[in-house]
């Protein structure tokens, strides 16, 4: 599936550990030896050399401190100076003795264990490890529930406001993941120390890919320990190849209604603008036709005149970019499209005004594509008592809860988008700059994503569960669009559609010609 993302959950990761363990496979002398190769390269990047550079580490008593220690005591026979900080009474016994007897010095943030009287207070060890050049975070690992409490709590905030004030901190390299974060939920329940390089062990963990603490990660490096996990990965991150399968390419019979035909529900005289950023995009990611129904044809016509207005034939609805719900006349539009998708069993993108007019329960055909307020607001009408603050903390767990209530399909828009389907679906897609945080972005989304299912009317229909892929496909060819339409700054949204044509030929062009040449 060339460049995707693959994550397993903790439990998942566990099961495919134990049978390796149980033949004496040496799990962790092979991730300290992958970390100490890995920080060697970045300190030779950093100063030329492995040699008197400082490293300090950070563990905790579990198997991720135990990472650290032997990938220190790799580091210390490389002539670094390493020093471990201590966060727990208990540390690996077997890595704490070999880091001692390569050299390493142990000290405990409640006492020294080496004899020397400077390692005693956290605010003593965050200045010791503001001087380094490389700080490894082995504190908690996959098996921690919930976030650092005490003394690595107050460690981490103390090294935050240190490394802060200094010109040039550390590089932070995190051990498997950044110590505290949601490993499986992808949450950030208490403090963590943000990291430059996330070294994980074997494959993807979900918190990696998920908002908010993918933020908290950095670069990810993933290396090979030997596991080989089985079932279904937990989260999905699709790739370039991931999309070209994925998107609707007409073949040399093809016509316009085999090609998707569109209807769209969007905009009113006060918002024109939504149903004409609806429309282009649409177009402009290739679906056959788009039918408008709405009050402001003649702005749509004037900006893509392809559009036809009126009723007819469709294989997917777009609905609620523009729409007020107060609104009898355009609230009646959406509730018939919506009832009609039903009766005829069509997908349906569902945004904006539209979310809060659907009926209770709905089909895995219907994406719902709120932003947090919106989605809070949804949860709310379902009995939930959640606010928008709520969703940003747990943006998958909420999304899941509103798949669950709903039956639908929920795309949870974001810096990272998360998309949550039937049977355990749940992708996430980061492909989006932050400067598309701007107004009509969604309607693009909208109309894009509208297009793909239209496109692919007939799939879905017959596998209700390819939604959810093809909504996280939308959501990747959108922050592509962004990218391509102004690399590295501001972006309007009718700037996304129009560099849609282009991205999409990026990635489906390869394939085509693959096929012609086979």
């Amino acid at each position: 599936m060339g460049d995707v993302l693959l994550a397993w959950g903790s439990d998942d990761v566990r099961a495919a550990e134990e049978p390796l363990l149980a033949a004496g496979v040496p799990l962790m002398d092979r991730a300290a030896f992958a970390l100490a190769t890995v920080v060697a390269a970045r300190l030779r990047e950093r100063r030329g050399r492995v040699g008197g550079a400082r490293v300090v580490l950070l563990v905790g008593g579990g198997n991720n401190g135990g990472d650290a220690l032997w990938a220190g005591v790799r580091l210390l026979r490389r002539g670094a100076e390493v020093t471990a900080l201590l966060v727990s009474e208990r540390v690996h016994p077997e890595g704490s003795v070999a880091f001692r007897e390569a050299g390493g010095r142990l000290r405990s943030l409640d006492g020294s264990l080496d004899g020397s009287s400077d390692g005693s207070s956290v605010r003593v060890a965050a200045a010791l490890a503001a001087q380094a050049d490389v700080v490894l975070d082995g504190m908690l690992g996959i098996g921690a529930r919930g976030g650092l409490r005490g003394t690595g709590a107050a460690l981490v905030t103390a090294l935050q406001e240190t490394f802060a004030a200094v010109a040039r901190p550390p590089l932070v390299v995190a051990v498997d993941v950044p110590s505290g974060i949601g490993v499986d939920d992808g949450s950030v329940p208490g403090p963590v120390l943000t990291a430059d390089l996330t070294v994980t062990f074997g494959c993807f963990k979900p918190g990696l890919l998920l908002p908010p603490a993918a933020a908290l990660a950095g670069r990810v490096d993933v290396v090979d320990i030997g596991l080989r996990n089985a079932g279904t990965p937990a989260v999905v991150r699709l790739g370039a190849d991931d999309l070209a399968a994925l998107w609707p390419v007409p073949g040399e019979a093809a016509h316009k209604y085999t090609r998707g035909v569109l209807g769209v529900v969007a905009g009113t005289p006060r918002y024109p603008g939504a149903a004409v950023l609806v429309s282009s995009a649409a177009v402009l990611a290739g679906v056959g036709m788009v039918r408008y129904v709405g009050d402001v044809g003649d702005a749509v016509l004037a900006a893509r005149p392809e559009v036809v207005v009126g009723t007819g034939r469709v294989q997917a609805w777009a609905v609620g970019p523009g729409i007020d719900p107060d609104d009898e006349v355009a609230a009646a539009r959406v509730r018939d499209a919506v009832g009609a998708a039903a009766a005829d069993d069509l997908p349906v993108v569902a945004d904006a005004g539209a979310l809060g007019l659907l009926p209770d329960r709905l089909t895995p055909l219907t994406v719902l594509t709120p932003h947090a307020g919106e989605l809070a607001t949804l949860l709310g009408a379902r009995g939930e008592r959640v606010e928008r603050a709520d969703v940003e903390r747990e943006p998958l767990r909420w999304a899941v809860r509103a798949q669950q209530l709903t039956g639908a399909t929920v795309l949870l828009k974001g810096a990272v988008t998360v998309v949550a389907g039937p049977h355990g679906a749940r992708y996430a897609q980061a492909e989006a700059p932050a400067w598309l945080a701007t107004a009509g972005a969604g309607d693009v989304l909208t109309g894009l994503l509208g297009a793909l299912l239209a496109g692919r009317s007939d799939d879905v229909r017959a596998d209700p569960t390819l939604v959810a892929a093809l909504a996280a496909a939308a959501a990747s060819v959108h922050g592509r669009a962004a990218r391509a339409a102004n690399p590295g700054g501001p972006v309007a949204a009718l700037a996304v559609a129009q560099a849609l044509p282009g991205v999409v030929a990026g990635l489906v062009a390869p394939h085509e010609t693959a096929a012609a040449d086979a």
